[in-house]
């Protein structure tokens, strides 16, 4: 069941990606049609949501239970009663998953439209309302209080300011306008605040603007299962390489209790921001923010005693997480990636340089965790075996929660390596909706399987540093 096309790439991606999905180790193991399915089925999953919103409770705060009566009680009343459950995970035992219904095939669209931008629109696919910035056309006569629907310009085409759009446009839902078109295009610049508040969204999640902001972090499943992996012990000192917007960094720290030092890097300062922001907000000390490029972070002069901050001197971390700069390809919901070739191959260039600064800052007997969330070979397992001929000293260990699926094939890498990877793949599980009868028909350990399967495109290897040179 695919409810929306399938994602849309540009002709020279869509030919590259082709190629990998078709790699000769794939096709002697799958055979070409299962190779060809796997592939097509792929391309649907990432234009739809994944199956479950998942949110990582802060255990520093609060206890799961108590922060799982409050989120349930929340999303009855957000749901007018329908009652959805909020299910704990067995293997991941500080996040919450909370089912999405849809897709809504039964809504009636509304005369007046109102067009937004591709990325608010992946947003409003996830549980968001629509605010100001995002709204790219309105129709000519938006007033505030009118019942509009809401559409994604998914290629990009819409004009801002349009009375008008025909071009691919898809639906997304039902809300109502908090503002009238002429305060939405307001000569003053563009507005902040709540532009549309959807009341009939295609996909029915959880919306969580100001929703126990301290006590929760909206996160993909797979990005919770990277800081289990690294799995981060109170009093030691963990550098997260490519932090903002402070996801794993915060998580790390939780899982530390607070206890010992988590270096977070980012080379952009708006990001650095949000870092400490996200920190402040989770009440979490032990993070240390810096704007700094991680490409340049190891010190070849000696440092200041006193010095805190990058560049750093050889082997100084226990652990280091490096969730590198990716093509993001394994994003949902997205049905139309804009990026050239070009730029998808300028990443395993940038991801090799900031792996080869991990390890030499990484202690004997420490641990490396590399992430992406994209879907490619060249930045996942050819990445893999890239390190593992360029870095005698590290070997490939077994990850713990180990609940994606293994490496895939066309790296050159052995089956047992492969096992050693985890690559959440969405094209894992047959592509269907969810309604609220077959939600109450469904045993909780159904759902948790597919909640595992059904979420975003990522990748994970854990290395360990051997202490032998």
């Amino acid at each position: 069941m695919s409810f929306f096309p399938k994602i849309c790439f540009q002709y020279e991606v869509e030919e590259y990606l082709t190629t990998v999905f078709r790699n000769n180790e794939l096709i002697t193991a799958l055979g070409t049609k299962e190779a060809e399915n796997k592939y097509q089925s792929l391309l649907s999953h990432l234009s739809h949501p994944p199956g479950f919103t998942t949110v990582r409770v802060n255990t520093h705060l609060a206890s799961v239970k108590h922060v799982k009566k409050l989120l349930f009680e929340e999303i009855q009343k957000q749901f007018k009663g329908l009652c959805v459950p909020v299910l704990e995970h067995p293997k991941l035992q500080d996040i919450l998953l909370i089912p999405v219904i849809g897709p809504r095939r039964d809504l009636k669209t509304h005369e007046s439209e109102v067009i937004v931008g591709a990325q608010c629109g992946n947003a409003v696919l996830r549980g968001a309302h629509v605010y100001v910035p995002g709204i790219v056309s309105t129709s000519r006569f938006v007033k505030a209080g009118d019942l509009v629907s809401v559409y994604s310009d998914i290629e990009g085409k819409c004009r801002r300011g349009a009375k008008e759009f025909d071009g691919v446009k898809v639906f997304l839902g039902n809300g109502i306008s908090e503002l009238s078109r002429s305060e939405i295009f307001s000569s003053n610049g563009p507005l902040k605040g709540l532009g549309i508040r959807m009341i009939e969204p295609v996909y029915l999640s959880p919306s969580f603007d100001n929703v126990l902001p301290s006590h929760l972090f909206l996160q993909n499943l797979p990005s919770v299962v990277v800081s289990h992996i690294l799995n981060p012990q109170p009093g030691e000192k963990i550098l997260d390489m490519c932090a903002a917007p402070g996801g794993k960094t915060t998580h790390i720290a939780t899982l530390m209790h607070d206890q010992g030092e988590v270096i977070a890097m980012d080379k952009i300062a708006n990001k650095v921001k949000k870092i400490k922001q996200n920190a402040e907000l989770l009440q979490l000390n032990c993070i240390k923010a810096f704007c700094y490029d991680g490409t340049r972070a190891l010190s070849v002069e000696k440092r200041e005693d006193k010095q805190e901050g990058p560049p750093f001197l050889p082997e100084s971390f226990d652990r280091i997480l490096l969730d590198a700069p990716c093509s993001g390809m394994g994003q949902r919901p997205n049905m139309a990636y804009s990026s050239t070739l070009k730029e998808v191959t300028s990443y395993p260039p940038l991801q090799r340089k900031l792996f080869t600064v991990a390890v030499k800052l990484l202690k004997p007997g420490g641990v490396l965790v590399y992430s992406t969330c994209t879907i490619t070979l060249s930045e996942n397992e050819e990445q893999v075996a890239w390190a593992l001929k360029t870095f005698p000293c590290l070997q490939l260990h077994p990850q713990k929660p180990h609940i994606g699926g293994e490496g895939m094939k066309g790296a050159g890498l052995s089956l047992e390596q492969l096992k050693l990877l985890q690559r959440f793949d969405p094209s894992a599980v047959t592509l269907r909706g969810m309604d609220i009868n077959s939600l109450q028909d469904s045993r909780e350990d159904e759902l948790i399987s597919l909640a595992n399967k059904d979420c975003i495109g990522f990748f994970i290897a854990k290395f360990i540093k051997s202490t032998i040179n």
